[in-house]
């Protein structure tokens, strides 16, 4: 390596990165892929052809990482090497910062780039300092900028619309330009999530193959651009959606972007969730390591018909079910406009008096009464037009001058930008809690996205409206947690319209889809799980689809179970059958929660659905098993399982039965070694099969 070459090696437990300061004082990635075992062969990787982040307007000819035009109006930017920095953050993580510089100009550009070792995580981010004289424009602004030469790429996303959540989709990427992007505001995941994987050479299958899976922590708009160079080469640049986005950053500010986090391996997407698992349950997600409650909703028994007297009648209904939480959704506030339908009363954050005499804490009281904790929905962030809080701040809202008022679902986006609409927001929901302190849940709702959008606030920097909301909202949720740290918080936002880790440091789950149907929920929370771990995919029982509650309980099972059901329309049987589900679900959810990931058969695959979940010391494991569609005389062939220890010895036992069945589970009772079991496998397809079945097996170590 040329001695005018400087390394810079960012590693974690089988992954590794580096980064070369070349010519000119040019900082290049030289290789990203698996660690070396011998840290001397890095020197041999000294590849000095991609710039680790481009910027517009010198000599590349594709798509940058930044774009800036200066305060002189001179759109160029060269980035040099100046020094860089690592630090020790814990025994697991090591940061390192990357500072670079304009040569002609004072802007700095410090790339940030932690490694979480046992996790193989990656996550970087930058911070761009304007330490010029005037204002600055930033047109690009990504969080990352990843370069990769394969002979081929197969990009795997997620896309789809309200109630057809997180449809997987794969695709070879050609030469050219890939985008997948949200120009959406708020609400911004609702038709593509900002996630992936890109498989290298081949596409990669659960176990095999080499990949890095990616997503972007930002709850605004977003994109990632995947494009393949005239010798092959294919870099990827995550951020923010620089759409309509020009942003207005003023001398001595900085502006930092959101972090792109991203694993690397060499064995399937499999491992690259695990990863990912890990990593979220210990940095990502607010108490990512802490049980979770399971709830009954009111919204299916109820919708906004309700009164306090109805409310109290369905706690018992809670209490049959054996959950721990009840959850009153929309429709209980409002009083010169009563929220009995969608049109009305959003902003108008105090209790209907008609509806609740008593008040809030009437309710707490009573749910407490049969042992029962209580949660409340709030929407904070929208408004209604027929409203006391529109009729006194009109200025508040969103929406442009001169045109008519863009509705969607009735309801107006406030303006958060403004700190006074901050105040407000976070004084809703602060006086709720300090008036009402036994409220142990929030279900934080968002059910539109932004359209005809203006800040009276902003004035004459609207580009910066996007960007500038999301990082408000932020703003709001750390007051909120710097007061109420662990307050339990449901991410809801019409289904999955905002589900990533730039939220969920502020929220303990999210909700998928308004689509609860058990047979879609099985693509949907598949989809999700690819990413996020089980206890933050809030997967409810409702009466939505023609299923056997059997079915849809094993479908929630699969993530944070919880209830919106009309228990009084249940069977005796049906009760008897979800009070035992749920007395099986708190003694298996550690596994769930917190255990390994291994999707054994796709959906999208096969007619059926198999996944398992194994705790971290493989003595114990819980698989569920959803047939979807079977034919006349069709044979579904034996299931190899994973992630046991192929020493051990285990006893299958099928769970979750309803009252007085019979397993026809061939090896139910018997034992097996992991060996068997990772090699031959289980038939799960055994007896009377028929579509819309399901069995949930108990796996556990006998030595």
């Amino acid at each position: 390596m040329s001695q005018s070459n400087k390394q810079i090696v960012l590693e974690t437990r089988n992954s590794a990165m580096v980064l070369t300061v070349g010519s000119h004082q040019k900082l290049f990635q030289s290789y990203l892929g698996a660690r070396f075992n011998r840290s001397a062969d890095y020197a041999a990787v000294q590849s000095t052809r991609r710039e680790s982040y481009i910027a517009a307007g010198m000599e590349d000819l594709f798509e940058p990482a930044i774009r800036v035009v200066h305060a002189d109006g001179n759109p160029s930017l060269a980035l040099r090497y100046v020094t860089h920095t690592s630090s020790k953050k814990d025994d697991n993580t090591i940061e390192t910062i990357i500072t670079l510089k304009d040569p002609q100009y004072a802007l700095q550009v410090l790339l940030h780039y932690v490694t979480f070792n046992k996790e193989d995580i990656i996550k970087t981010f930058t911070e761009i300092k304007n330490q010029e004289k005037g204002t600055i424009t930033l047109s690009n602004y990504a969080s990352a900028m990843l370069h990769f030469d394969a002979s081929k790429y197969w990009l795997s996303h997620f896309d789809g619309d309200y109630m057809t959540e997180m449809r997987m989709k794969e695709t070879q990427l050609t030469t050219g330009i890939k985008i997948l992007d949200s120009k959406l505001g708020a609400r911004a995941h609702m038709y593509r999530s900002p996630m992936f994987y890109l498989s290298l050479d081949k596409p990669s299958s659960e176990r095999e193959g080499e990949l890095i899976a990616g997503t972007l922590g930002w709850s605004g708009n977003f994109q990632n651009t995947f494009e393949i160079d005239q010798q092959n080469g294919l870099r990827v640049i995550s951020g923010m959606n620089p759409y309509a986005s020009d942003y207005k950053l003023e001398a001595g500010k900085t502006f930092t972007t959101p972090e792109f986090i991203f694993t690397y391996t060499q064995k399937g997407k499999g491992q690259a969730s695990r990863n990912l698992h890990d990593w979220a349950r210990n940095y990502g997600v607010l108490d990512g390591n802490k049980p979770r409650m399971t709830l009954l909703n009111n919204w299916e028994a109820t919708h906004m018909d309700f009164n306090q007297d109805l409310l109290v009648e369905l706690f018992d209904g809670a209490k049959k079910l054996g959950v721990d939480l009840f959850l009153l959704d929309d429709g209980w506030f409002g009083n010169k406009y009563p929220r009995d339908a969608d049109k009305t009363a959003l902003g108008d954050w105090q209790e209907d008096k008609k509806k609740l005499p008593g008040g809030i804490g009437y309710l707490v009281r009573q749910a407490d009464a049969k042992d029962l904790k209580f949660g409340i929905w709030l929407e904070p962030e929208m408004i209604s037009p027929k409203s006391e809080l529109y009729e006194k701040h009109p200025e508040w809202v969103l929406k442009l001058q001169n045109r008519e008022e863009s509705l969607s679902r009735n309801q107006l986006v406030l303006d958060l930008i403004n700190p006074k609409v901050q105040d407000f927001v976070y004084n809703v929901v602060d006086e709720l809690l300090t008036k009402n302190p036994g409220v142990a849940f929030i279900k934080w709702d968002c059910n539109r996205m932004m359209t005809n959008a203006y800040s009276p606030y902003l004035k004459n920097k609207q580009s910066n409206l996007y960007i500038d909301y999301t990082r408000s909202l932020y703003n709001v949720m750390a007051r909120l947690r710097n007061k109420y740290p662990h307050l339990p918080i449901m991410l809801c936002a019409g289904g999955g319209g905002r589900t990533d880790y730039g939220a969920l440091k502020y929220f303990t789950e999210f909700w998928p889809s308004d689509n609860t149907d058990g047979f879609e929920r099985v693509f949907i929370q598949w989809g999700y799980l690819n990413f996020f771990p089980a206890l933050t995919v809030s997967s409810h029982v409702t009466s939505m689809g023609k299923q056997p509650v059997k079915f849809r309980t094993d479908v929630a099972m699969m993530g944070k179970m919880g209830y919106d059901i009309r228990v009084k329309n249940m069977t005796e049987e049906e009760i008897k059958f979800s009070n035992a589900a749920v007395i099986t679900y708190k003694r298996i959810s550690d596994v769930i929660w917190f255990g390994d990931l291994y999707r054994l058969i796709s959906p999208y695959e096969e007619p059926r659905a198999v996944l398992m979940y194994a705790d971290k010391h493989k003595n114990k494991a819980i698989l569920f098993n959803y047939i979807l569609n079977f034919r006349r005389k069709e044979y579904l062939g034996k299931v190899k399982l994973d992630g046991l220890d192929p020493d051990k010895n285990y006893r299958i036992e099928e769970i979750n039965m309803m009252p007085d069945a019979k397993s026809v589970l061939p090896e139910n009772g018997e034992v097996f070694s992991g060996d068997y079991l990772m090699k031959v496998g289980l038939n799960l397809s055994a007896g009377k099969v028929a579509a819309i079945t399901s069995s949930v097996i108990e796996i556990t170590a006998t030595n």
